[in-house]
């Protein structure tokens, strides 16, 4: 364990001892940006030049007539104000041609679905804007639909599955770092930040919280500068990406910020989430609801912390948007280029479902979120009633049937324990049932994800 301890609302467990004020019910302090009002703080996943989230503000107690003013100058877009957005009419459309991994169908624009018997009506066009999305069941990899999977689109934070994928194996969690200037360097304008500080001291469990959690561009910097630097750990990611056979993705930057050519897709990032929860601590992140986080050292020389809570929303909740009964993370992100985009994976009965959604073309407060728990909403429900469009492909080399993953290298051996621990050949997670309000646990169930490779060119679209 680091510094920080944890409330994983995904896990159903409760590590190390939570503030004071969060356990009697209080809220948990936000963490400083590199923009902030003094009444209200943006969501910490949208850099300072994309839509902002007006609930929030006004929930800090910002004032009617400042909303609108700031509504007014481009800097906070609500549909409170500016009436419900609806699809541009010139809005990009997808490629006429697409990668075809996984199978025919998901190179094919628009929505694929194969309804068998009793299956129930995937939600209309106005339920489901985004520009792609895809449904699969994250034990088999079987699609259960998909719309424009492989439309490759900027992917903001949800490329920190990549990024941790990639780079968690290496250090074990309690490896401490004492932060550079030098680490903190190349961040984007407005980038999103846990509040770490040069010349302070964290564990590497401290920064992994930091990028789960508040998707924090200044961890992954940090972590990046531990592995060599941010050109090495790019050059890792897309080595990583070509290992999966994710064959959409051009990563650019560690984080997902914008950047020209940085693009991936709704496919590839479920097969980084697919591949991710497989590792322990990978899950331990993505399934945290709230944690403390280290702080500026006080007077007598004893660090503070403060408390901060994972911005994706249907881990947490919000506001206007509760808790997915049986969500168990993984990554949410927001900018200008991307929209909002999510991976989620859930659990109902002995269904395990993941979800990508990219860039909704309603631009309302959350709507990647709620698109996201119409899709499992659907994919529960459909899932034994439709054909399967195409499949999550294996890794190179893995994509034959083993399924068990046991190639891969983990630097302190938290999969294989899990591994073992499963008396499976996939991982050991838990996910929680939750209802009500946010951070409200009302259950678990335990949750086992066993990754089966296909043998490639068996079964419906098992075309490359």
């Amino acid at each position: 364990m680091g510094s920080g301890s944890i409330r994983r609302s995904g896990g159903a467990l409760f590590r190390g001892v939570l503030s004071a004020a969060a356990s009697k019910g209080g809220t948990f302090s936000d963490v400083p940006t590199t923009f902030c009002a003094s009444t209200a703080l943006p969501d910490p996943t949208v850099p300072a030049n994309a839509s902002g989230n007006a609930g929030r503000a006004a929930r800090h107690g910002l004032p009617l007539r400042t909303l609108t003013a700031l509504a007014a100058s481009g800097l906070l877009a609500t549909p409170l104000l500016a009436g419900t957005a609806h699809a541009d009419p010139k809005a990009p459309a997808p490629p006429a041609k697409m990668s075809k991994v996984g199978g025919d169908r998901l190179g094919t624009p628009g929505v694929q679905v194969q309804p068998g018997a009793g299956a129930p009506k995937l939600p209309g066009p106005d339920a489901l804007t985004a520009r792609s999305w895809i449904v699969s069941d994250a034990e088999s990899g079987k699609v259960l639909a998909a719309k424009n999977p492989h439309w490759q689109l900027a992917p903001a934070s949800t490329l920190k599955m990549l990024f941790a994928d990639t780079v968690l194996p290496k250090f074990p969690k309690d490896t401490k770092h004492t932060v550079k200037p030098a680490d903190l360097a190349g961040m984007g304008a407005g980038s999103s930040l846990v509040g770490i500080k040069e010349n302070l001291t964290y564990s590497v469990h401290d920064l992994w919280l930091g990028v789960f959690l508040r998707s924090g561009n200044d961890a992954v910097h940090t972590l990046s500068a531990m592995n060599g630097g941010t050109k090495a750990t790019v050059t890792e990611m897309q080595q990583r990406a070509k290992e999966l056979n994710a064959r959409d993705t051009h990563v650019v930057t560690p984080d997902g910020y914008d950047a020209p050519g940085q693009v991936s897709s709704a496919y590839d990032l479920s097969l980084f989430a697919r591949a991710g929860l497989q590792n322990a601590d990978f899950r331990e992140y993505c399934s945290t609801a709230s944690a403390q986080f280290p702080g500026d050292k006080g007077k007598n020389g004893k660090r503070a912390t403060f408390g901060i809570q994972n911005t994706n929303r249907l881990l947490s909740g919000d506001y206007d948007i509760k808790p997915y009964p049986g969500i168990a993370g993984v990554k949410n992100g927001s900018t200008t280029n991307a929209g909002s985009t999510f991976t989620g994976v859930a659990q109902r009965g002995d269904r395990k479902l993941l979800v990508t959604v990219m860039n909704p073309e309603k631009k309302e407060h959350n709507e990647a979120y709620r698109e996201a728990a119409r899709l499992f909403d659907w994919g529960f429900a459909a899932a034994d009633k439709v054909e399967p469009v195409g499949r999550l492909v294996g890794p190179h080399g893995e994509d034959d049937g083993t399924g068990a993953g046991g190639k891969r290298r983990d630097g302190h051996g938290s999969t294989q324990a899990a591994l073992n621990d499963s008396g499976g050949t996939g991982g050991a997670w838990t996910a929680a049932g939750i209802a009500g309000g946010a951070l409200v646990l009302c259950g678990a169930v335990g949750l086992v994800v066993r990754r089966r490779w296909p043998r490639a060119g068996r079964g419906r679209g098992a075309g490359q």
